[in-house]
Parts: structure tokens; sequence; C-alpha cells
């Protein structure tokens, strides 16, 4: 079972046994992780930011220290000021195809179309994998030249040979209302080539739930989709299936 908690836009906080991860952690409006931490039922905490934009990494992580094992950051956050602040043991920079692990959770980090990362984690005792995209995407901006989009578009393209046939039992993928008719592509793309088997929408601060569309995901496949709106809410990922709070 995964249980998982909205933060907002790519920020989440997902419970697997008593491991808490929490990713893209920029602004937490409901109080998710505070009282995730203050109810102290976990055995290991573990931080994730995909990128140094301000809208999916901020200092204020660092208040978790004490309770937290890692911070596991992209690289282009090592020259972020605010980390000053931060337990310099306790920092792990990942540069892009790279992997760190521990006893519990072992990472591999991917590129991505716009800066920074996405993290593929694995939790050890439970047998769990999952896949954080943070900013990647097929970012194809209708209105931009089309010699910009041939340019995202082969960007995406190179991007999914590496991550083509990757196995996931839960993957967070932008699915942003901003790119219009090609809200999804990004996505359809990702899942068709990958062997995620449920997939969490994120990136869409103002816009409504996306469902896909049927025969989204091709012929006689069927994936749970889960595209949370409201800081705070919840759901549990149990037997293929979400199951809201």
């Amino acid at each position: 079972m995964i249980e998982i908690t909205y933060l907002l836009n790519s920020g989440f906080l997902v419970r697997v046994g008593r491991t808490l991860l929490v990713f893209d952690d920029f602004k937490d409006p409901a109080g998710a992780v505070d009282a995730a931490v203050e109810a102290a039922n976990f055995d290991h905490l573990y931080f994730f930011a995909s990128h140094g934009h301000f809208d999916h990494f901020d200092a204020h992580i660092c208040a978790y220290e004490a309770k937290t094992e890692r911070y596991i950051l992209s690289d282009d956050i090592r020259c972020t000021k605010a980390l000053s602040s931060f337990d310099q043991a306790k920092l792990v920079f990942l540069k892009t195809y790279a992997s760190w692990q521990d006893e519990h959770i072992a990472v591999e980090s991917f590129d991505s179309t716009d800066i920074g990362t996405s993290f593929r984690v694995v939790l050890k005792d439970e047998g769990v994998t999952i896949f954080h995209a943070g900013d990647f995407n097929w970012w194809d901006w209708t209105g931009e030249p089309q010699e910009q989009r041939k340019l995202a578009e082969n960007a995406f393209r190179k991007q999914m040979k590496k991550l083509k046939g990757l196995e996931a039992d839960l993957a967070f993928f932008p699915v942003d209302g901003r790119l219009g008719p090609s809200i999804d592509k990004g996505a359809k793309v990702f899942c068709t080539e990958t062997e995620v088997r449920a997939l969490v929408t994120m990136h869409s601060v103002g816009y409504p739930a996306w469902q896909p569309p049927e025969g989204f995901f091709g012929a006689g496949r069927s994936i749970p989709v889960w595209s949370p709106r409201t800081p705070g809410e919840k759901a549990c990922l149990k037997d293929g299936q979400f199951l809201a709070d």
C-alpha cells in the first residue's frame, strides 16, 4: 500500500510502510509534512528536490533536519546559498544518470527537459518503485515557433529512449493545463513506452482535474490515475487502485 498526500504543484508526501518520501516541497499550505513529522510514526524520512526552481525547492525543508536521513537534491541546487543552513553531511547531490543508495532506498537520476533531474526510487524492504519526473515533460507550447516546438519534441524523445521499459509501481508526471491541446502529450508517450502501473498527475495548479480520454493508454491497457487539486488531498494506492481518503 502507498499513501500519498498532495502538497502543491509537484510536491507530494509519500508513505510506504514506515518510510516517508517528500518530493519537491516548496510550499505545503495544508501542513501535511509538519503533521507527519510531528506524528513520528515512521522510521525513515527522505526529502527530494528535482531542481532549484522556486516552485520545486525551498530551504524551509531544513526545519526537518533532525528527523531526516538525507536530502537528495539535483546537482543544480548545489550552488544555492540557502544550503549553508543545512547539515552538510545529510546532503546528497545527484547529477543526471547517477545513483545513490543506503540500507533502505536506492535512487537513480535521469535527465529533464527543463533543468535538474527526475528520480526513480526503490524502497528495498517493501519492494516498491516510485518515479518522480520533476519538470521532465514534452513541453509543446502552442504559439511558439515550429522550430522551437520541434526542439522540445526532440529533447523529450531523446530522454524517452533512456526511460523506455522503465518499471514503476507509481509515477508522478506533469499534465500541465497551460499547454492547452498538448496538455497530455508527454504523459501519453511516457505511459506507452514505460511499464508504470499507476499515474499521479502534477504541475497543473489552477486547472481542472485531468482524466485520460478513452483509449489513452493503448488497446487493452488501463492505468489508474489520480489528479489531485487541493493541498492536503490524500489518496491510497492499494491493489492497483486509488482509494480516496
